[in-house]
């Protein structure tokens, strides 16, 4: 075996340290730079200010003739007084060390004991505030301080969790003032709780690549005006619309929120430039302005976003225009407010429900629908009650009528007057009407629609009223209004005509009966079909065309070859422009379209049900995005174009959950971070909240407690 330590002349001979020295003296270290030993017991583990020996010496010993004597070298060493002691010393420390029994180990087990109580700590506080975030609870209350009796919420959640948890209990007991209760900490917690959310929403969206926004706007309980920000965008086979943002709108001129929404994009490092591929807004000029509306202002910078006035909004003013047209329609429902009006006060209300209960036993009691002026596809169900409970109606006028009671009974005897034969057509036709309105508003306000979908549900209540022209629709209809106005008890009949006195010429004749002269009942049947009936059809159908006539562009019908259900399903000619816009490889696009149908049909042959939606095709190009790159997305595009703007809708009704009246003192972040919670709850509540700790520790500075 080679020598590997140096040789050193002493005496006759070369000598040099030897390997096995260290099985007969586990205490010796060999520097290899000074060719010497050293004892590694009383290096380190001597008492201090001791003299100094050889071995712990800085030259240390070399002396390898005399390493091996009895009475000199390592043996005169390991007897002395001074090396047992280190020896002892040093066993002791190994024994420890085996233990983990060191004053270094006690120190950080100290130390990580600590840092988890902190962390228990500091998450419960996130806990509580994610709780009361996301079911709208307030936190804070008017006197947090320790004499008050009502300290809020988020005390009042603590310190009942402080009797079960001592860790807790230790801290609010504890008479240092790191309790981080106060509101500052509090606004730090839900902004690294909101922020995470957030950026959940922005990993998909910038895996999507491609994106939608809509916008709205509306005045909280301060009359701030408040911009909800949605983003629209298709990951992991669906598609989504998340809430990201309220912001405090200054300006709302067109410029002004234009540059509001570029700034919440770009502060949460969202390409829009290339990205961004459809906006969504309601009618509003400063918003659709074609020239300098918001949407116009942000396709100058963004040349792909396709602007998509609300279709729940434009369905709503389809019904608002066809009621103005009609006179007789417009007084109609001015009449069923002042039947809600009157229904409303307290001693009519009474009799409302008594006569209901009378009447209907065992149902329950329904009240009269207030009608909204901004969600004209919600009076179906002002509609719906009154045709349920018409004979109550009129049971409760017709009592407090023959009351006499002054200025109620005269309020009375007018309403009664006009529920008439005209009421009851009027109201069974436009219950009709608005009963299809109301499903197609429900379903445009979803958040999975596309506008494929869209554009044929449409086109169904197009066809629907279309049906309704017929005249065995209309038969039917009016066997309705005559079974109706049976139960109530109205007159079917008009008042009976003077007879018309015959001529002169005929005094020596007997007249027996008149050419083309029909009954009266057939005469006002045909009257309201052509007064009424075909107005209300003719106007909406008219509306309808107008109004939702102007999305037949490049992109609808670009989408509409993504219909699997649509007769140019993937077809050339029409996907190719709307593929162009979007600046796609158009020979690409074309190779993958003549693989993909082989695909599509080998796999429909073998049994596999045919995607029926864009979003079920998108679901089926998925696994291959990689081969049909250039289809795949512009499956994405089509069903990240919003149809409406109703999550944004939505998010106001939890605006006004969290921005009450004793809330109304709340910061703009505050607000904003406990809307993502809110609306985002199911995200909100999935939060590790150990990565909570850690990005906490991370962002929150002067911190008095250590957590990590």
């Amino acid at each position: 075996m080679m020598n590997l330590y140096p040789r050193t002349l002493m005496g006759d001979r070369r000598r040099s340290f030897k390997a096995a020295w260290y099985h007969i003296h586990p205490w010796l270290e060999y520097s290899k730079q000074s060719d010497s030993v050293f004892c590694c017991a009383c290096r380190h583990f001597s008492p201090p200010k001791v003299s100094e020996t050889v071995f712990d010496s800085k030259l240390g010993f070399n002396n390898w003739k005399k390493a091996t004597y009895k009475q000199g070298g390592f043996a005169i060493h390991a007897r002395s007084e001074r090396h047992k002691q280190a020896m002892i010393t040093w066993r002791d420390y190994q024994k420890a060390v085996k233990s983990n029994a060191t004053l270094v180990n006690a120190l950080n087990k100290e130390h990580n004991k600590q840092v988890q109580e902190n962390r228990d700590y500091i998450k419960t506080i996130g806990e509580i505030l994610l709780l009361t975030a996301t079911q709208n609870i307030a936190q804070r209350g008017h006197n947090e301080s320790a004499e008050s009796d009502n300290k809020g919420n988020f005390m009042a959640i603590l310190e009942t969790i402080a009797k079960h948890d001592k860790t807790v209990q230790k801290r609010l007991t504890s008479i240092h003032n790191a309790k981080y209760t106060s509101k500052g900490i509090q606004n730090e917690v839900l902004s690294c709780l909101a922020d995470m959310v957030r950026t959940k929403i922005i990993e998909e969206v910038k895996d999507s690549e491609v994106y939608s926004i809509m916008a709205d706007e509306t005045k909280d309980v301060k009359k701030k005006e408040q911009i909800s920000l949605v983003l629209r965008y298709y990951f992991s086979g669906a598609v989504h619309e998340s809430f990201l943002h309220f912001e405090s709108a200054d300006r709302l001129d067109a410029a002004g929120l234009t540059d509001k929404i570029i700034h919440i994009l770009e502060s949460h490092g969202l390409e829009y430039k290339n990205n961004l591929v459809g906006q969504a807004y309601d009618g509003a000029s400063v918003m659709s302005g074609k020239h300098s509306g918001v949407q116009a202002r942000i396709k100058e910078q963004a040349k792909h976003a396709f602007y998509i006035h609300c279709n729940a909004h434009c369905l709503n003013l389809v019904l608002v225009d066809t009621v103005k047209a009609i006179p007789e329609v417009g007084e109609f429902f001015s009449l069923l407010e002042r039947l809600y009006v009157f229904t409303s006060g307290s001693y009519v209300h009474q009799k409302w429900l008594g006569i209901q209960k009378e009447m209907y036993p065992g149902a329950p009691a329904r009240e009269l629908q207030r009608l909204s002026d901004t969600r004209w596809a919600c009076r179906y169900m002002a509609l719906h009650t009154i045709m349920d409970r018409l004979p109550a109606i009129k049971r409760v006028l017709q009592d407090i009528v023959q009351e006499h009671s002054g200025d109620r009974s005269v309020e009375a005897r007018g309403l009664l007057a006009q529920i008439d034969l005209q009421f009851i057509v009027c109201l069974v036709t436009l219950h009709k009407v608005f009963g299809e309105a109301k499903f197609l508003s429900d379903m445009l306000q979803s958040s999975s629609l596309d506008l494929s979908k869209a554009v044929d549900l449409v086109e169904a209540l197009v066809q629907t009223l279309n049906d309704y022209r017929d005249e065995s629709f209309f038969d039917d209809l009016w066997n309705e209004v005559l079974n109706t106005a049976e139960q109530c008890d109205t007159a079917i009949q008009p008042p009976a005509k003077r007879p018309k006195k015959l001529s002169s010429q005929f005094n020596a004749d007997w007249v027996l009966s008149t050419v083309g002269q029909r009954s009266d009942s057939e005469r006002v049947k045909d009257s309201f079909r052509t007064t009424l009936f075909y107005p209300v059809l003719d106007q909406m159908l008219n509306e309808l065309n107008r109004r939702f006539s102007s999305k037949n562009c490049e992109i609808m019908t670009g989408i509409q070859t993504l219909n699997p259900t649509s007769d140019v399903f993937l077809k050339e000619k029409s996907l190719f422009p709307f593929a162009r816009m979007y600046e796609s490889n158009i020979e690409d696009l074309g190779h993958e379209l003549h693989q993909f149908r082989r695909i599509l049909e080998r796999k429909i042959q073998s049994g596999m049900q045919k995607p029926s939606s864009v979003v079920e095709l998108a679901l089926f190009i998925e696994p291959y995005k990689e081969v049909f790159f250039e289809l795949f997305k512009l499956c994405k595009i089509a069903v990240s174009i919003p149809v409406s703007t109703a999550s944004c809708e939505r998010s106001f009704s939890a605006l006004k959950l969290v921005k009450t009246y004793l809330r109304s003192t709340m910061s703009d972040d505050r607000l904003s971070n406990l809307g993502v919670l809110s609306i985002e709850s199911r995200r909100a509540k999935a939060l590790n909240l150990d990565e909570f700790a850690d990005l906490f520790a991370k962002k929150h500075k002067n911190r008095r407690i250590q957590l990590m």
